[in-house]
C-alpha cells in the first residue's frame, strides 16, 4: 500500500499487478468506491486478488476523506472527485485506457470521468450506481438528510449494532465523523451534473449491475436507457450491498465482461457471466 499527493489531497492506494504476464499487456481496471461506510478495502477484500489472478492489474484508492486519505475540511463536490481520479490516472502513468469498476457512488464518479475523458475509458462498470443527473442529485440529497437524521439518533446506532454486530457499528461512526468534520453533507449532491450531451458522450460499453431490491428498484434499467451502449444485469433478491454479499457473483460477471470488451486473452472469463444473475 502507498500514498501519493493527488488533487492536493494525501491519498492512499494500493496497486495490485496482474499475475500472469501477457505479451499484449493487461488490462487495468481502476476501483472506485462509495461514501460514508466505504474505502477501498471494500475491493480490497472482494474483487482485487481474484483479478490479479486472472491477468488484469488492479488499482484501488481511498477517496478523499475516507479509509486512509486525507481528510479536508472542503472540496467535495462530485467534480472534486473526478478530479482526483484524473490526477491519480495521470500520476500513475495509466497510459492505456483503463476499465472503470465503481460501487455505489463511486460509479457515478466513474460516469462523470467517462463522460469527460471518453478516450481514456475501455469500459464502464457500475456496481448499483447512476450518472449525476438531477434525479440522482435528489435522491442523494435524500439519502444524506437520512443517514444524518439516523447517526443523530441513538437509538438507531443501537439498532445498527444490534442487527448488524459491532463491525458495522463502528462504520457507522466512521461515516459519521466524515459527515462532522467536512462539508460533504452540503457539497456531495452538488455536481457537476450531466445533461443529456454529456450522457451521450460516454461511448464506451457500459455495465449496470443491480440488486433487484437495491436503489434502483424502482427501474431497474434507468441508467441503460439513458446511455447509449449500456447493458443491465440483475442479481435477483439483491439489496444495495451487491460487493459485499454477492461479491462471487459480481466476479464471476465482471470476467466475463472483460474477456469480451479488452483485447487480452483473459483465462477463464469467457462465459462466465451467467452464474447467479438474471
Amino acid at each position: 500500500m502507498a500514498t501519493i499527493l493527488v488533487n492536493g489531497v494525501r491519498t492512499h492506494y494500493q496497486w495490485m499487478p496482474a499475475r500472469r504476464a501477457s505479451p499484449e499487456g493487461a488490462p487495468v481496471v481502476v476501483c472506485v468506491h462509495g461514501i460514508g461506510y466505504d474505502s477501498l478495502a471494500s475491493f480490497y477484500l472482494t474483487l482485487a486478488a481474484p483479478l490479479a489472478e486472472a491477468g488484469i492489474d488492479v488499482l484501488a484508492y481511498d477517496l478523499r476523506g475516507h479509509g486512509r486519505s486525507a481528510r479536508p475540511a472542503t472540496g467535495y463536490r462530485l467534480g472534486d472527485f473526478v478530479g482526483d481520479l484524473e490526477d491519480l490516472i495521470g500520476r500513475l502513468h495509466l497510459d492505456r485506457p483503463v476499465h472503470l469498476l465503481g460501487n455505489s457512488f463511486g460509479g457515478t464518479v466513474a460516469f462523470s470521468f467517462a463522460a469527460r475523458h471518453p478516450e481514456r475509458v475501455a469500459s464502464v462498470v457500475s456496481i448499483e450506481s447512476e450518472p449525476a443527473t438531477e434525479a440522482w442529485s435528489a435522491k442523494m440529497s435524500t439519502t444524506i438528510r437520512n443517514v444524518v437524521d439516523a447517526m443523530a439518533d441513538e437509538t438507531s446506532l443501537s439498532w445498527v449494532a444490534g442487527t448488524f454486530g459491532a463491525h458495522y457499528a463502528r462504520l457507522t461512526k466512521a461515516a459519521g465523523a466524515i459527515i462532522r468534520s467536512t462539508s460533504i453533507v452540503e457539497e456531495i449532491a452538488a455536481g457537476p451534473l450531466l445533461s443529456a450531451d454529456d450522457l451521450d458522450a460516454i461511448r464506451c460499453p457500459v455495465l449496470s449491475i443491480v440488486g433487484s431490491e437495491g436503489f434502483q428498484q424502482d427501474d431497474l434499467t434507468a441508467v441503460a436507457a439513458s446511455l447509449p451502449h449500456c447493458h443491465t444485469n440483475v442479481i435477483d433478491g439483491q439489496g444495495h450491498s451487491v460487493l459485499v454479499e454477492r461479491h462471487q457473483t459480481v466476479r464471476r460477471i465482471l470476467l466475463g465482461w472483460l474477456a469480451e470488451h479488452d483485447p487480452v486473452d483473459l483465462p477463464g472469463g469467457a462465459g462466465l457471466a451467467e452464474d447467479g444473475a438474471a
